[in-house]
């Protein structure tokens, strides 16, 4: 994805399912756990470079011992920066006693981290600052243990007006209207519910207070607290908790649209929000892997007891195909097979954009990340390479010269590594001017791998805004003379926001919306973007569950075609020598590749929760209305 985006978190939980002396027995240290909760923030780096945090609790600690452990990051390297603070603890006692860190009575009870049960988080800042008060673990504390709340997760919720006056209605008073915060409060309320009901009851039946209170951490019905809590949310959501007396949970939203896998054997639970990175933490096959099924939520009892439960009902599964497209690692055994899968679908569209040159034509791809997708066109066009050499055999007759079958055998498909991105370059100019001229230097360009005669065709990802298209990249390729510039996004045409997570929040600044409205004015049609805001406004007050997504009616005179020759006018940079094309994915063609990930909000407009249809006609209004905010 050429333009810079934010997108998904990501979460990590491992629980040692041993004492801490089984592993320092074992494996030679007690850091076990921690080592491995590094591995799996550190693969699903991709998914949070804002901030990092981390949250550890012990078990079985005395009173007056404390048992939660929390640092939070929003360092440059903020992994780095935990783990680094986290590490010196044992070096010091190293540094004191080597032998102490084969004590793990004495590491419980002096040593922070060093508890049976740890939740990691990486953050996109997709809203808010990016302050260390924004990073996750959140914390809600308590002097009862059974009252003690961890938090963290993956997800945006379309509706926290909504929520928060619910909290205001049960009487809390929260101390700001954002999605953890509600989310944390409302299920610290049902926590807190669950403890005073279990409290009564057990005060009722003659058990003492001490007594009680390991009851209460006995008997906690999480999966009821969790039912209780997210009745009312609308979003897309993995979300993981820990309770200060051990019991944990992960909870998948009821689409299936935040992902969420986890894996367990008689040592470790492990939960994350990739899969392939528990395979290479733990070195375990694929199979041994689970994802947590759509509007369930994986809970982990303190006694060790695991199983999935149900807290919503499932929904048709909608999980997001972006993820597949470009959020998770390509390292997935079916997230590669399905990107290379994305590439082989547009060859097609290609070879009718250089109609079907391929002796003049050198492919590329521009970033790192569309790589596997450009493996997949690749094989499709070396496939087309071979149809074309059968025919060129064939049309030789039944005893051709070895020579002319060589020269013929020998054509390949032109290949070239065009773009390369200067790391060590910052874009920290403001200015303008001076700032769109040092992007066009972020990339160096390989000379003379281009020739005038032929076309040059780049492979990205996907196209959102097509700022750096514009601003820099395409410029930069025609320096390389081309005769044409094709860019193809293995993902179809970006045309609605999206309110589970991504940083895809205001319609105005995506290019096929600018397209498609470009086009209705040239065509004297502006009367549908009066109707479609007139529509937007009636429905303003509407329960969610009744309003419908109008902003479809802005696309619907075009085909997808249309809307791709306007986007490819609109970012063809002034002073172009070479012609510029735009290719994109259809959408037959993703869920083609994706079968089994069909939420495409994002290009489609069908969002799977009601929630989704207001904020889109909410994000039309504001664009109307020219206020330039988000819509949630």
């Amino acid at each position: 994805m050429s333009d810079a985006i934010k997108h998904e978190c990501g979460i990590a939980m491992v629980r040692l399912l041993k004492p801490l002396q089984y592993y320092i027995d074992k494996y030679g240290t007690a850091t076990y756990g921690l080592d491995k909760m590094y591995l799996l923030m550190e693969k699903q780096h991709n998914r949070g470079q804002d901030g990092a945090g981390i949250a550890n609790i012990k078990f079985d600690v005395a009173p007056g011992e404390r048992y939660i452990s929390r640092y939070r990051s929003n360092d440059s390297q903020p992994i780095k920066d935990i783990f680094g603070k986290i590490n010196n603890k044992f070096q010091q006692v190293y540094d004191y006693k080597p032998a102490l860190l084969k004590d793990a009575d004495w590491l419980k009870s002096n040593v922070a981290f060093t508890g049976e049960l740890s939740l990691g988080h990486l953050r996109y800042g997709t809203f808010g600052g990016n302050s260390i008060e924004h990073c996750h673990p959140f914390l809600r504390q308590n002097n009862w243990m059974t009252k003690n709340l961890v938090v963290a997760g993956n997800f945006n919720l379309t509706n926290v007006d909504e929520l928060f006056d619910i909290l205001v209605e049960i009487g809390q008073h929260p101390k700001q209207k954002s999605d953890t915060v509600t989310v944390m409060e409302k299920i610290g309320h049902y926590l807190d519910e669950g403890n005073q009901a279990l409290y009564d009851k057990f005060k009722a039946e003659g058990h003492s207070r001490k007594d009680i209170s390991k009851l209460i951490a006995d008997n906690l019905d999480l999966q009821k607290i969790l039912q209780n809590s997210a009745i009312d949310w609308d979003g897309g959501y993995a979300m993981a908790g820990l309770l200060g007396h051990g019991d944990a949970f992960v909870l998948r939203d009821p689409s299936g649209i935040r992902p969420a896998f986890w894996y367990q054997d008689d040592e470790v639970v492990v939960v994350t929000s990739e899969r392939p990175v528990i395979q290479t933490a733990f070195n375990v096959p694929i199979d041994t892997i689970k994802e947590i099924t759509p509007g369930h939520a994986l809970i982990i009892r303190k006694n060790g007891e695991v199983a999935e439960k149900m807290v919503r009902e499932p929904l048709p599964k909608t999980s997001c195909s972006f993820e597949r497209i470009y959020f998770s690692r390509g390292s997935d055994k079916d997230i590669y097979t399905e990107r290379k899968q994305l590439g082989r679908n547009v060859v097609p569209q290609v070879l009718n954009a250089i109609d079907n040159d391929l002796k003049n034509s050198v492919f590329s791809f521009i970033p790192n990340t569309a790589e596997i997708s450009f493996y997949g066109l690749m094989k499709g066009m070396q496939e087309k390479l071979n149809d074309v050499k059968a025919d060129k055999i064939a049309a030789l007759g039944s005893n051709p010269a070895k020579e002319d079958v060589s020269n013929i055998l020998a054509l390949r498909n032109r290949i070239e590594k065009i773009a390369i991105k200067d790391a060590k370059l910052r874009t920290f100019i403001t200015q303008d001017n001076s700032r769109d001229d040092l992007v066009t230097h972020v990339y160096d360009i390989t000379y003379g791998s281009v020739y005038p005669t032929d076309n040059l065709v780049i492979i990205d990802d996907s196209i959102v805004r097509g700022t750096t298209l514009k601003q820099s990249i395409l410029r930069i390729l025609d320096r390389l003379n081309p005769k044409k510039i094709v860019v193809v996004s293995s993902a179809p045409q970006i045309r609605y926001l999206d309110c589970y997570g991504i940083d895809m929040a205001k319609l105005g600044d995506f290019i096929a919306f600018q397209a498609a409205i470009a086009l209705l004015k040239e065509k004297g049609k502006q009367n549908i973007i009066e109707e479609v805001y007139e529509k937007c406004k009636a429905q303003e007050d509407l329960p969610k569950e009744e309003i419908q997504n109008h902003v479809k009616e802005i696309y619907a005179p075009y085909t997808a075609e249309e809307i791709s020759k306007k986007i490819s006018e609109l970012l063809t940079p002034e002073n172009m020598n070479a012609q510029v094309e735009i290719v994109y994915q259809s959408i037959e063609g993703l869920h083609h590749a994706c079968p089994d990930h069909k939420g495409d909000w994002y290009f489609t407009g069908n969002f799977p929760t009601p929630g989704g249809n207001k904020v889109i006609n909410r994000a039309f209004i504001y664009y109307y209305e020219g206020i330039n905010k988000r819509a949630y």
